[in-house]
């Protein structure tokens, strides 16, 4: 598990930069960089759903990420091994505007 940092703020899973949803999945089989890169778990705050956070009731400081970034020195058969990982994308309308800043290529 990994301390995770998220600056997406219009993600409905961010709380005040941790995430309440649990686990989280970082796209990007073919990524290079953290660019090519993205947190497939992302979705998009809508209006009048600031209550709702997730099915886990309180944002974590640590989480499961569940990795497809190959090439990615941090993964291990598909699982994130970075001991914190920060998550980016500022205004994202979807989860390719969002990436995982931790990547490093191998």
């Amino acid at each position: 598990m990994a301390d995770l940092k998220c600056a997406v703020d219009n993600c409905t899973y961010n709380d005040q930069h941790l995430c309440c949803k649990g686990d989280i999945c970082v796209g990007g089989q073919h990524a290079c960089s953290c660019d090519g890169t993205c947190c497939e778990s992302f979705r998009q705050q809508k209006e009048g759903m600031d209550s709702f956070k997730s099915s886990v009731s309180h944002p974590s400081r640590t989480i499961s990420i569940d990795c497809e970034a190959v090439k990615c020195v941090y993964n291990s058969n598909y699982k994130c091994h970075a001991d914190h990982v920060d998550i980016k994308g500022c205004g994202a309308c979807d989860c390719q505007g969002t990436a995982c800043s931790t990547f490093k290529e191998r």
